[in-house]
C-alpha cells in the first residue's frame, strides 16, 4: 500500500515537473516585436504606400499580425503633433521606428538623440542634418531612405521649361513650415529660374485657407507654369491642389505620381512605393539583429515621368512631343 502511494506520489510529481518547463518556457517566449510608424500625413494618403511597406517587411520575414506588430501614428499635416507622437513612440519602447518625417515638426533632435532604431524615407541629406557620418555608413542610430525629392527642383523647372518654352514667371508653391524649402529646393529653384531667364513667383502657404488665398493671388500675379514643392502637408491636399490648378488652368509639375493620377498635368520623382518597401526591409533586418549604422542609406538612380493627357486636356493643353516622348508613363 504504501509503495503503491508512493508511486502514485512520484508519478504526480514527475507530471508537474514535466509541466513545470513548458509552462515557464511559455511565460518567458519574448513578446512580438513591435515597429512604430511616424507620418506626417493621413493613414488615408498613406494607404498604398503603407501596403509597400508591409511587403518590405514581409520580404525579411516578418508579417503584421503574426510576428510582428506596428504601432501607426499619423500627423495629418499638422507638423506640431509630430514630437509628442514620437515622444509616444519612444517611451513604448518600440524596436524600430519608420519615419517619414525627420526634420519637419521640430523633432530632428529628437531624431539624433533617439534611443530607438530609427529607419527614415524622405527627400533629405541625413549628413547634411547631422543624422549619418556617411551614406555608405551612418554610423549612428539613423538610417533610410534619401528620396531627393527636395532636390529635384532645378530638373522639375527644366521640365517645365520644356514643356512651355515661352514661360516667363515660375510660381513656386512652397510650405515654409517644410524645413527643406528654404535650405534646398527655393535656391535651387533660384538657380534654375535664373539660368533659364525666368522669374520666380514665391507662394508660401502651410494651411488650406493659404492654398486658397495664393491661388486667388494669381489673379494679380499671374505665373506661366507652378512648380508645387514637397511637404507632406501639401500632399494631404493633393486633391485640393490639383483642382485649383486645373481651374487657373496652370501648367504644374509635383514631385509625386499619385498627384498625377489625382488629376494632375505631370510629376517627376522617385518611386515612392519603392522607398516604402526599401524602408520596411531595414526595419526588418534591424529587427533580425542588425545594426542601422551599418546600413547604407539609400539613393534612387532611377525616377519617373509621369504625364496625364486628361488633365492636359482640360486645360486645353497640347503636350510638346518631346516632353511626352520622355515620360515613363501617360495617363490617357
Amino acid at each position: 500500500m504504501r509503495i503503491c502511494l508512493r508511486r502514485r506520489e512520484f508519478i504526480t510529481l514527475l507530471g508537474g515537473a514535466a509541466a513545470w518547463p513548458l509552462a515557464a518556457r511559455a511565460q518567458q517566449r519574448p513578446a512580438k516585436p513591435v515597429v512604430g510608424f511616424l507620418s506626417g500625413t493621413t493613414e488615408d494618403s498613406d494607404a498604398s504606400m503603407l501596403l509597400s511597406f508591409r511587403r518590405g517587411l514581409v520580404d525579411v520575414g516578418y508579417a503584421e499580425g503574426r510576428n510582428v506588430a506596428i504601432e501607426y501614428r499619423f500627423a495629418d499635416g499638422q507638423y506640431d503633433r509630430l514630437s509628442a507622437q514620437l515622444t509616444d513612440l519612444t517611451q513604448r519602447k518600440v524596436s524600430v521606428i519608420v519615419s517619414t518625417v525627420v526634420v519637419s515638426g521640430g523633432i530632428l533632435q529628437q531624431v539624433r538623440a533617439s534611443p530607438i532604431p530609427i529607419v527614415f524615407v524622405g527627400g533629405i541629406d541625413p549628413v547634411r542634418f547631422g543624422l549619418a557620418d556617411r551614406m555608405n555608413r551612418p554610423g549612428g542610430n539613423v538610417t533610410g531612405v534619401n528620396t531627393l525629392s527636395g532636390e529635384l527642383s532645378g530638373k522639375q523647372l527644366g521640365l517645365l521649361h520644356d514643356l512651355v518654352p515661352k514661360a516667363a514667371t515660375v510660381a513656386a508653391l512652397i510650405d515654409p513650415k517644410q524645413p527643406s524649402a528654404e535650405t534646398i529646393t527655393l535656391p535651387d529653384a533660384r538657380d534654375a529660374t535664373a539660368q533659364l531667364a525666368q522669374k520666380l513667383l514665391v507662394l508660401e502657404a502651410s494651411t488650406a485657407e493659404e492654398i486658397d488665398a495664393q491661388f486667388a493671388n494669381l489673379d494679380q500675379k499671374p505665373a506661366d507654369t507652378m512648380l508645387v514643392a514637397v511637404s507632406p502637408f501639401f500632399f494631404t491636399r493633393a486633391e485640393q491642389i490639383v483642382a485649383l490648378a486645373a481651374r487657373h488652368r496652370i501648367p504644374a509639375i509635383y514631385w509625386r505620381r499619385e498627384f498625377t493620377e489625382a488629376g494632375g498635368l505631370m510629376s517627376y520623382g522617385y518611386d515612392i512605393a519603392d522607398a516604402y518597401r526599401e524602408a520596411g526591409r531595414y526595419a526588418g533586418r534591424i529587427l533580425n539583429g542588425e545594426k542601422p549604422g551599418d546600413l547604407p542609406i539609400i539613393q534612387p538612380t532611377r525616377f519617373e515621368l509621369v504625364i496625364n493627357l486628361k488633365a492636359a486636356k482640360a486645360i486645353n493643353f497640347e503636350i510638346p512631343p518631346l516632353v511626352r516622348a520622355l515620360a515613363n508613363e501617360v495617363i490617357e
